[in-house]
């Protein structure tokens, strides 16, 4: 009898033993699991055929762009560096981009579009898409834009109305809510999803904005902006994704794409 309740109470002690180790490597190994995951992101190209999106840039060639309103890439202006796609900025913001704003040669519908992006300190730039070529005109008169930006730095933070002008934004028309993205020299993963004329902005796997082309909300945003006067504006019809060079250093990598 007393050999039996030997064994039970060596039997508990193992056991809770068991527990109060993996209670307390618990949280330990989660971080450590994040931290992994955070630091393959960070330095990992995408799979291809994750979930059917196909890559729009190699890492090694601008096949498949050219820019905004010509026949060829720009000759300066955008470098590949690091397997990254790279504006080259000039110092004076957007009056001295050098190469222009880039377009994939296929206009998209309804899309789910990934990339990451990485900012130079004060750098603005933007991911344009549903655009129009139109001559004579630049993209961002057809085309809605998520906003690329240094927050704690560029003033266009603070201007427009409600943070309407931050990173992740419809820039000038809806603010980025919550306004999560990572700092100048850090990546953020920025998505847009359109289908049927709903379009959501996703920014670090947060849905930050969504907005409903053709509704008569949208009619008034847009009838209440800057973009009023353009009558190319926001259609819903099968468009260019663009990226816009506005003079700062801006990084790009993993763009990737699925039809819907």
């Amino acid at each position: 009898m007393k050999k039996t309740k030997l064994l039970t109470l060596l039997l508990s002690l193992v056991i809770s033993g068991a527990l109060l180790s993996s209670c307390s490597q618990g949280p330990k190994q989660e971080e450590e699991k994040q931290e992994t995951e955070e630091a393959a992101m960070d330095t990992q190209p995408q799979d291809e055929n994750e979930e059917g999106f196909v890559m729009l840039f190699d890492g090694e060639s601008f096949d498949g762009w050219r820019g905004y309103n010509q026949e060829t890439f720009p000759a300066t202006g955008w470098i590949i560096e690091d397997g990254t796609l790279k504006v080259q900025g000039s110092g004076t913001g957007e009056a001295g981009g050098q190469g222009g704003d880039i377009i994939y040669d296929q206009k998209f519908f309804n899309f789910h579009l990934k990339l990451e992006w990485k900012v130079s300190p004060g750098g603005n730039s933007g991911i344009f898409y549903l655009g129009q070529e139109i001559e004579g005109e630049p993209i961002w008169k057809s085309a809605p834009e998520m906003q690329i930006l240094d927050n704690e730095r560029h003033l266009d933070a603070n201007l427009g109305e409600d943070g309407n002008r931050q990173a992740g934004s419809l820039y000038d028309l809806i603010p980025a809510k919550p306004q999560n993205a990572n700092p100048a020299g850090e990546w953020n993963l920025a998505e847009v999803m359109v289908y049927r004329g709903t379009v959501v902005h996703r920014q670090n796997g947060e849905v930050v904005l969504e907005y409903h082309l053709g509704t008569s909300d949208w009619e008034k945003k847009v009838a209440d902006s800057k973009f009023a006067e353009y009558p190319w504006f926001g259609k819903f019809e099968p468009g260019y994704i663009s990226l816009q060079d506005h003079g700062d250093d801006v990084w790009f990598r993993n763009i990737r794409i699925k039809e819907l």
